[in-house]
């Protein structure tokens, strides 16, 4: 069975309608926009333009709520140390974004202009991350209540966040690193 088909620029060739109908993909999954798209774009364009060392690991964002995010960074050449699992100072940038991007996301969900900064961080490595690694921070309504709080201040606000680090390839569900990290916040000058 030879049909003709058109084509863009107006030409028609002739083709078999059964090779077509007799192959095994007849459709094509649809175009759909990657989740979380904006988000990791912002956080490509911050990396790039503000810390290069976080376009240079490539956070994703796998999760993202108002109470709780959730940060992928894969273990590749780029990521791993001498030893095959992932480098220390990923581990904290991987905590530093997820963190920031959590804070960052409520702040301008109220509107307010504040400035946000870390004073310090704590990590405990428990095991080595010799997988793709996920960093979850589910401090969400603490965070919420920072910016109530600083909305009523003239000082800065600072409380302690926590990032969980897991390695669900390597460690199941049993975190690798846990981070403390101080976020101080203050109205914006």
């Amino acid at each position: 069975m030879r049909t003709t088909m058109q084509l863009r620029h107006a030409a028609t060739v002739p083709f078999d309608r059964r090779f077509v109908e007799g192959s095994r993909a007849r459709t094509f999954p649809s175009v759909r926009r990657p989740r979380y798209l904006k988000e990791n774009l912002r956080v490509l364009a911050f990396g790039l333009v503000k810390v290069p060392l976080i376009g240079y690991v490539a956070p994703r964002v796998v999760e993202l709520s108002a109470d709780r995010v959730v940060f992928r960074i894969r273990l590749r050449r780029r990521t791993r140390n001498h030893i095959g699992s992932m480098y220390c100072g990923v581990l904290c940038t991987g905590a530093d974004v997820t963190a920031a991007s959590l804070a960052i996301r409520s702040i301008e969900l109220t509107g307010q202009k504040m400035s946000l900064v870390f004073k310090d961080m704590k990590a405990s490595f428990l095991r080595r991350a010799e997988g793709d690694t996920l960093f979850t921070c589910d401090d969400g309504p603490l965070i919420r209540e920072m910016i109530a709080e600083v909305a009523t201040t003239s000082g800065r606000v600072e409380r302690p966040v926590t990032v969980t680090a897991m390695c669900p390839s390597a460690s199941g569900a049993e975190p690798v690193a846990r981070f403390t990290l101080t976020l101080s916040l203050k109205k914006a000058a």
